[in-house]
Order: C-alpha cells, then sequence, then structure tokens
C-alpha cells in the first residue's frame, strides 16, 4: 500500500486530540466531538477510553498530554511520487485540486506509460477552460442542490433552454465522457457534458415541476468460460457494478450484472471484448443489440 494506516480516520483523529490537547483543551466532550467526526460512530467507544486508561500512554487520566509537540505526518518520497503521477491526469483539473510542493517531484508513471484499450478516442476535453467552468457550476449545484440553467443542441439542431436540479455526475470509461443525470425536466434526463453550453447558477425563484427521473435498471446475464483467466477479468471489468456469479461446474460460471438501461450500448461493447468466453444468456433485449452490432461489425468487412 502507498498510503499506510498511518494516514487512515482513526490516526487522523488521534493526531487531532493531542493536537487539541497541546493547545489546552481538555473538555472531554469536545475531544468526544473530535473523534464523532473525524472517525467513525463507535469509535467513541474505544478511543476515549483508551486514552482515559493510558493503554495508548498518550493522554494522561487529567487529559494532559506527554507530548510536547503536535504530530505531523509528513509524505515519503513514493507517496509524492504517486500524487504527482496523479497530478498529471487532465481530469484532475476539474475539481480545482492543487498539488502545491510537488515541483521538483518525479512522477511514479506518466500518462505514456500506459495505454487504455477498448476506449474511444473523442473523449471530453477536460482541459478546456470553459468545460472546466461548467463542471465546477454543475458540481456546485449538485453540493448546494440548487438549480441551473443552460443551453444544449438537440439531434434535429434545435437549441434547447433548459432549467433543471442537476442530481449526479457520472464518468463513462469507455466513451472518455462526463454525463448529468438531472431531475425537473422532461424532455430529457441525461445529457453529456460536453453537449451543455452557457452553464450558469439559476438565481430565480420559480420552482421545477415534482418530478423525480427513476432510471430504469436492467440485468444481463452472461455464461462465463473459465479460461485464460476469464472469470477474474469479467469480475475485475465489472469491479463497480451490482453482480453476482454462481458456479456451474469446474470451468463454467453464471454472472449476473445490474447496470443502467441507457448504458446498454457501452455494455454491448464490454461484453463483446471477451470474445467467445463469455457467451449472453439474457435479457433477450441485450442480445438483439449483440447481433446487431456484431452485423454492423461484419459489414465493414474488417478482417
Amino acid at each position: 500500500m502507498i498510503f499506510s494506516e498511518l494516514y487512515s480516520a482513526y490516526y487522523n483523529a488521534i493526531a487531532s486530540i493531542i493536537s487539541k490537547i497541546i493547545d489546552g483543551e481538555h473538555s472531554e466532550k469536545e475531544l468526544q466531538r473530535i473523534v464523532s467526526e473525524r472517525a467513525f460512530g463507535e469509535s467513541v467507544l474505544t478511543i476515549m477510553p483508551s486514552f482515559k486508561s493510558e493503554k495508548w500512554q498518550l493522554v494522561h487520566p487529567d487529559m494532559t498530554t506527554p507530548i510536547t509537540h503536535k504530530p505531523t505526518m509528513p509524505l515519503t518520497n513514493l507517496q509524492k511520487q504517486w500524487l504527482k503521477a496523479i497530478s498529471l491526469d487532465p481530469r484532475i483539473k476539474l475539481f480545482g485540486v492543487d498539488f502545491l510542493g510537488l515541483e521538483d517531484i518525479e512522477p511514479l508513471f506518466t500518462p505514456a506509460d500506459y495505454h487504455v484499450y477498448d476506449k474511444y478516442g473523442d473523449g471530453d476535453d477536460f482541459e478546456d477552460d470553459e468545460y472546466v467552468r461548467q463542471f465546477r457550476v454543475i458540481s456546485e449545484a449538485i453540493r448546494q442542490g440548487t438549480q441551473i440553467k443552460f443551453e444544449m443542441v438537440n439531434r434535429n439542431g434545435k437549441t434547447m433552454y433548459i432549467r433543471c436540479h442537476p442530481l449526479r455526475l457520472e464518468y463513462s470509461e469507455k466513451d472518455d465522457k462526463f454525463r448529468l443525470i438531472t431531475a425537473g425536466w422532461h424532455s430529457v434526463s441525461t445529457v453529456n457534458l460536453s453537449k451543455i453550453k452557457n452553464c450558469v447558477h439559476y438565481a430565480g425563484q420559480k420552482p421545477l415541476d415534482n418530478y423525480e427521473w427513476d432510471k430504469k435498471q436492467d440485468i444481463l446475464t452472461v455464461r462465463v468460460r473459465d479460461e485464460r483467466n476469464a472469470l477474474e477479468r469479467v469480475m475485475l471489468h465489472f469491479a463497480h457494478f451490482e453482480k453476482q456469479a454462481e458456479r456451474l461446474d469446474k470451468s463454467t460460471y453464471l454472472v449476473r450484472i445490474k447496470y443502467d438501461h441507457s448504458d446498454e450500448p457501452e455494455m454491448v461493447i464490454r461484453i463483446l471484448s471477451f470474445g467467445p468466453l463469455v457467451e449472453v444468456i439474457g435479457s433477450e433485449s441485450f442480445k438483439r443489440a449483440v447481433i446487431e452490432k456484431l452485423k454492423k461489425q461484419k459489414a465493414c468487412n474488417l478482417r
């Protein structure tokens, strides 16, 4: 692990408590508040008793500490190298994260060190200033639960003026695009960020329709022939999906994957990337989508 347990919630909570005590704060109520905020709910039952019983020998029973200096947690060179590598990802700019103090650090890896297969080449321009600005406007509105308004051109070439509640942002690894999930807008509930123009916060008071979009969920069932680590690759590839695996015999498994219906085109491409080792059992609509995709590929006369 690049980041050890020294950077976990427990260690940060204890470091904060010791710093407070050094500053002269001895109120047990205040220290319990720190535990509740920085650790976990049940941590109050273990951290404070361990302090008071001197089990950890960090705090005396009178809530003073023998420690003179406040705890610090400097990063190792390996951790700095990993952070420097992450800072090179163009998507980082979207979140306004500053990586100070890494100017002279060599990255652990660079984008030139790896290549991602099965990904479209027309992904979003994450370094475009207007794209970054709109991403941050949407992110702030999601956090604050406020409305936004923007323009977009539909498939018929007509400009639409939209006001909605942004619910969340999703990233498609296959498309290399962000998309916005909305509510309060009946026409479309999902829109690619690259299609959004002139996005700003809505400052008016006019309420939106009481409309919540319920995203349709489908279940894909596939039979996996476990050759060349196919099962492991399937489970890793769909690690962020809700799924179940059932063993049929020594080398065959049945895997059920729950996915959003709007993601079906991407799911088809993902499944086809496994070739003959993965057979689609259901649903029938997914089978038809796979067949249609294969027919289109065959029509291209590619070998």
